[in-house]
């Protein structure tokens, strides 16, 4: 039991640290960019993201390990998901418009723009790929479901950070010819290689 609580401590901080779809795979970077202007709409858009990650999950493992796989299918994979991903954001942008009209709002085109959002669909097959056994589905969907989770949470760490930064950003005086995208993505680069510190932390932490 605790052994396998290690293993799901140890995938989330992989995920949120070391493997972080945004900053280590640079995967995700339109919203990134896009949403990352104001705390409360990059916080959001996160857990937005948090949300459909683990939902779209949730979904697509079982389709994959029940269906897809059984039947020969796996070439219909990338399409599958896409259409899970999309019907799930559509769900979600429902909600959010009923319940939560301001952060639907605020978010404007970037929350349909989730189904697009490369870091969703990247989840799914990574889960796929590195959690999926012919011979079990039990422990193997928890930790898919773990690792979407903590990417998710990587996603809302990045989102927020840049955030943060980016209003720090603003406020200095520039160059004329960076000010705008140009000082944006330098930044970005910035916190992103500050990410490459984290490697190998996981492994020390709980090897």
């Amino acid at each position: 039991m605790i052994e396998n609580i290690k293993v799901l401590i140890g995938i989330i901080m992989a995920a949120v640290l070391v493997n972080n779809y945004v900053l280590s795979q640079f995967l995700g970077i339109c919203p990134f960019l896009g949403v990352s202007k104001k705390l409360d709409q990059a916080t959001g858009m996160s857990v937005a993201v948090i949300f459909v990650m683990v939902l779209a999950t949730a979904v697509t493992y079982p389709i994959q390990y029940f269906l897809l796989n059984p039947k020969g299918m796996g070439y219909l994979q990338t399409v599958v998901f896409i259409l899970v991903i999309a019907a799930l954001v559509q769900l979600l942008e429902i909600v959010l418009k009923k319940y939560i009209p301001a952060l639907h709002a605020s978010l404007g085109v970037y929350l349909p723009l989730i189904t697009t959002n490369c870091a969703v669909l990247a989840v799914c097959i990574s889960n796929v790929d590195n959690y999926m056994t012919a011979t079990s589905f039990g422990g193997t969907f928890v930790q898919a479901l773990v690792n979407a989770l903590g990417s998710g949470l990587g996603f809302l760490l990045a989102m927020v950070m840049f955030a943060g930064v980016r209003s720090q950003v603003e406020r200095c005086n520039c160059p004329e010819s960076f000010k705008g995208m140009p000082i944006t993505l330098i930044s970005a680069a910035i916190v992103s290689v500050s990410f490459m510190g984290f490697a190998g932390v996981v492994d020390n932490l709980l090897g």
